[in-house]
């Protein structure tokens, strides 16, 4: 690695152009060496609209690369544990999108590769480094709200709702599209992270309501995975934790304003973020929530301002000044581990969707 700059290389040209690379082009010791997607045209195109010198033709030569640092694998979740694998044979630190991997078999072999390899490995939950959930942790974990009871959260947006929308990856099971694992893996790690508990037990029901699209060609197919999914939790007891449960209802494809909301309900109060790390404080018998002031966040050039970018803002510069300083690791940042841990909790999900029954985590 040069001394002073952390060269990447990002697989996939999709999310990656509205996140990954504005994020680190924003970083000032981040170079962005190369790119590879399914498409090489959609890569070029990509490549030629940030200044990305190096487009390959596929993954297997961007990983190969000898002035790459780091990898950024930003694919269908069928091709992460494949890709991170190789990444990680090659001695490439990665940052690989949520959900982490098919099942907990695969996250399982990739949070092992890592450990044996011991590089940098994460996987991109930018939620934890929004400074209105940033506080929010440091409220639960202080004690200001008592022992949690409860917490929940609602995800509600109407972007796949448009039937006409084309058939992609994100309709096929066997990519492992779908709602449950695009945003209840965000859900559950931000569970781990600001309770420090883990799931033990989930009921889950899952919804597909657009059950056909087009695909490019003009065919009709199949829509294989949720658009709606609705989750009901029993955590384990901790420090901070004592009989917690928890509900998750996520739709995309509810009309109205998009929402985001996680809440977290306590012996003496309730702490309550929004998408946009807006967050608010009721204490019990107040009747009413109180506006917390915290800091929006660095948004960096060129992305939408949500919380998503935002937090990405700064866990790129985190992971940049990692890697600068020979460091394996970025506190607070989801680890390898940390996926393995969470995917259990989605593989029980799906079993319990299937068994129409409760479902032990393990």
């Amino acid at each position: 690695m040069s001394s002073d700059q952390v060269r990447i290389g990002i697989i996939g040209a999709g999310f990656a152009q509205t996140t990954q690379i504005p994020g680190f082009l924003n970083c000032r010791n981040a170079q962005l060496v190369a790119i590879a997607s399914a498409r090489r045209e959609h890569a070029a195109e990509v490549a030629r609209e940030f200044g990305i010198h190096h487009v390959e033709s596929d993954w297997q030569s961007l990983v190969a690369r000898d002035d790459i640092d780091l990898v950024s694998i930003v694919t269908p979740v069928v091709t992460h544990c494949e890709m991170t694998l190789a990444a990680l044979d090659h001695g490439k630190a990665v940052l690989c999108e949520k959900p982490m991997a098919m099942d907990a078999e695969e996250a399982r072999r990739m949070a092992d590769r890592a450990r044996d390899q011991g590089l940098l490995a994460l996987i991109d939950h930018e939620l934890r480094f929004l400074p209105g959930r940033l506080k929010m942790r440091e409220l639960v974990q202080r004690g200001d709200i008592g022992k949690i009871k409860h917490a929940g959260v609602i995800f509600r947006s109407d972007s796949r709702a448009d039937p006409n929308r084309p058939w992609n990856w994100w309709s096929d099971k066997k990519q492992g599209g779908g709602a449950l694992g695009a945003i209840a893996s965000h859900i559950v790690d931000s569970f781990r992270w600001v309770l420090r508990a883990e799931v033990d037990e989930v009921i889950c029901n899952l919804a597909t309501h657009i059950r056909e699209r087009k695909d490019h060609e003009g065919q009709m197919r199949a829509v294989t995975t949720d658009d709606e999914a609705n989750l009901l939790l029993r955590f384990s007891d901790s420090e901070l934790t004592e009989g917690a449960t928890g509900n998750v209802s996520i739709s995309m494809v509810e009309a109205g304003p998009p929402l985001h909301r996680f809440e977290v309900f306590g012996e003496r109060g309730a702490l309550r973020v929004e998408g946009d790390g807006e967050l608010w404080h009721s204490n019990l018998g107040d009747g009413a929530w109180k506006k917390v002031e915290v800091d929006r966040g660095e948004l960096a050039r060129g992305m939408s301002d949500n919380g998503w970018a935002r937090g990405f803002t700064v866990f790129s510069q985190k992971i940049v000044a990692a890697l600068l300083a020979g460091r394996t690791s970025v506190p607070g940042a989801a680890t390898f581990a940390d996926g393995y841990q969470t995917q259990l909790v989605l593989d029980a999900a799906r079993r319990s969707n299937e068994s129409r029954a409760q479902e032990n985590v393990n």
